[in-house]
């Protein structure tokens, strides 16, 4: 569920790397050049960026759409072309048996088969439409922390990919134990560092 959803699941980052002075300037031109771009028209397999919260279309971010107060706002879309492998296979299978019977052959070399299940990869994949999926994520510039919603890996390694390509600043995974040691002061924090995991039975 995302940022405006009723309920939500998310992870924290912190966000390392010093934010620039003319920092608005910067995060706009980033966000243009990084903005989604659509693939139903082409045959590209894959595509991701930034869309707003609101409307998963909107790629434009008029008047800074994305900016709220101290905050950033964006949704990371993907959309990505896939062939089923059951789909392949029988598309495959099918090929394969028309051919033999035009050749009149009993059988097809190795050879033979894989370049038939390259062109089907092919062919199915123009075919394919792509399926898009959406993730919120909310930047609060004070704290310097993200919080992104979704707890799915392949997300999350994307998102990290994606947002140092476009702010060229690295996110750090935050756990209960960093998040303490960042909001806690000098001694609560040397007696954190002195815990030991304790078995409850």
């Amino acid at each position: 569920m995302g940022l405006l959803s009723s309920s939500a699941t998310f992870v924290r980052y912190r966000v390392v790397g010093d934010i620039p002075q003319n920092f608005w300037d910067m995060a706009s031109e980033r966000i243009s050049r990084f903005a989604f771009k659509d693939i139903d028209e082409t045959y590209d397999e894959f595509s991701v960026g930034w869309v707003s919260v609101l409307n998963m279309f909107d790629a434009e971010f008029e008047y800074a759409s994305f900016a709220a107060g101290d905050h950033i706002c964006l949704t990371m879309r993907v959309d990505e072309r896939k062939v089923s492998p059951k789909v392949l296979k029988k598309f495959c299978m099918k090929e394969e048996e028309r051919i033999k019977k035009e050749r009149q052959i009993p059988k097809l070399s190795r050879g033979q088969r894989l370049e038939i299940k390259e062109n089907m990869e092919m062919l199915l994949m123009k075919r394919a439409v792509p399926v898009p999926a959406t993730y919120d994520l909310v930047w609060n510039l004070a704290e310097n922390t993200v919080l992104f919603f979704s707890t799915n890996q392949k997300a999350q390694a994307l998102l990290e990919d994606f947002f140092k390509d476009t702010f060229d600043l690295l996110l750090s995974l935050e756990i209960p134990y960093t998040t303490a040691e960042r909001l806690l002061s000098g001694s609560q924090r040397s007696a954190l560092a002195d815990l030991k995991p304790a078995v409850l039975v």
